[in-house]
């Protein structure tokens, strides 16, 4: 992606996913040994897929809007991929971590 836009790669600290790790730890802390414990992991493993959803389709529009074709292709592979793993955990949090919870929305 940087080659395309003739950038260097770098790395940065992202302040929103060090807080949703701070909050699974506290989950962890909180509910170890209990059976909530998997639908709270479950649950901030969401938000960091939430978080990257976001940012993904914001570079999206953005390389779209700059007509940076090849970059648009690969951020939306990107995109498509957390959307799935996205899925996954919400269904592995109804059928494994939550299975009351999914009779019920049945």
């Amino acid at each position: 992606m940087f080659e395309l836009i003739g950038k260097p790669a770098r790395g940065k600290t992202c302040e929103a996913i060090q807080g949703i790790i701070a909050e699974a730890e506290e989950i962890m802390d909180e509910f170890r040994g209990s059976v909530a414990l998997d639908a709270g992991l479950i649950s901030s493993a969401q938000a960091v897929e939430h978080y990257e959803i976001a940012r993904y389709g914001t570079l999206k529009s953005w390389a779209k809007q700059h007509g940076l074709t090849e970059a648009v292709e690969l951020l939306d592979a990107t995109l498509q991929e957390e959307l799935e793993t996205d899925q996954l955990l919400t269904q592995l949090g109804e059928t494994s971590a939550n299975p009351k919870g999914s009779k019920k929305a049945a």
